[in-house]
């Protein structure tokens, strides 16, 4: 299997598919849709083991949904964005559960680091209701659906297993679903905080940046999970190997035709680059200087989307 390095299913079809110069993979299933100039879908659905295999995640259906111009986003774009995540949420959901049944959301990260924050503080702004169905039913509609919400924090902090702590609650609030937010790694800088990837199969905590917790899944809950994630990160190896693409894109305009530059640009430079950055200490894991400001816009939208398909 391939060293990915990504959570993103849409990059590792993208990745496979370049590696083996094929045209389509076996197993896995594609449709994309084009919202407006700014919001494009992507629905990537793995129906068999042969698909499986080929990228590396768990058979079922993966949602990429990419948001150009995120830093720059006013209301109404922020809104926009939030109603398609609503809407792609909704559906996953209503594949696995009735509009009544219990959910708990669940924001993994750590609060005081920015890139992994994105889980923290999507919690924060989760309509909450399950309490006061349960204590005030009188001031709330009959047909609202209880939902709870916990950040259990890291384990470098609690020294507790995010999977063991979750057992816990499920056994004893008994949702019928998961909804599990969590910062991703990606292998484009154009994703970093401008994707949203929703996925009816569940999370390996810290997988893309090579820090592998406990897997969150049904078979793991024995509750359905969707995972909900932003790419708030990529490795050097990857911001070296696009900033090559982007400088013989700009040698390409300037030459009109070179062989040689056409050949690297169309390989995936990133193993060799990492090969030779790995030795070094040098492939770090990076994040833009406006992470403050992205987080937010995402943490928002992501919020915004579970509060409106709830």
């Amino acid at each position: 299997m391939y060293n990915f390095r990504t959570d993103l299913a849409v990059e590792r079809r993208e990745i496979f598919r370049k590696n083996n110069k094929l045209k389509e993979i076996d197993g896995v299933e594609v449709e994309e849709k084009k919202i407006n100039e700014n919001i494009n879908v992507t629905r990537v659905k793995i129906v068999n083991e042969k698909g499986e295999t080929a990228i590396g995640k768990p058979i079922g259906n993966y949602i990429t949904i990419d948001i150009k111009k995120i830093k720059l986003a006013e209301e109404d774009e922020i809104q926009k964005a939030s109603e398609i995540v609503s809407e792609e949420l909704k559906n996953i959901i209503n594949k696995h559960i009735s509009y009544k049944d219990d959910i708990l959301v669940v924001g993994l990260g750590n609060l005081y680091v920015t890139p992994d924050s994105l889980g923290p503080k999507v919690i924060n702004d989760i309509d909450i209701t399950r309490h006061i169905i349960k204590y005030l039913p009188q001031y709330i509609d009959e047909n609202t659906r209880p939902v709870s919400a916990i950040s259990p924090g890291v384990l470098g902090t609690t020294g507790i297993e995010t999977l063991e702590i979750l057992e816990g609650i499920v056994e004893k609030v008994k949702p019928k679903l998961l909804i599990v937010i969590d910062s991703l790694a990606s292998r484009s800088i154009e994703r970093i905080s401008s994707t949203v990837q929703i996925s009816d199969t569940g999370i390996v905590p810290g997988a893309g940046v090579g820090n592998t917790r406990k897997e969150l899944s049904q078979r793991t809950l024995n509750i359905p999970v969707v995972s909900m994630g932003v790419p708030m990160v990529v490795e050097s190896a990857v911001l070296v190997n696009d900033c090559l693409n982007l400088f013989i894109e700009k040698l390409q305009q300037e030459a009109k035709s070179n062989d040689y530059l056409n050949k690297l640009k169309e390989a995936d430079n990133y193993e060799e680059i990492k090969e030779v950055l790995n030795p070094q200490d040098y492939n770090m894991i990076v994040t833009p200087k406006e992470i403050d400001e992205l987080i937010d816009n995402m943490s928002s939208i992501v919020a915004r989307g579970i509060n409106m398909s709830l």
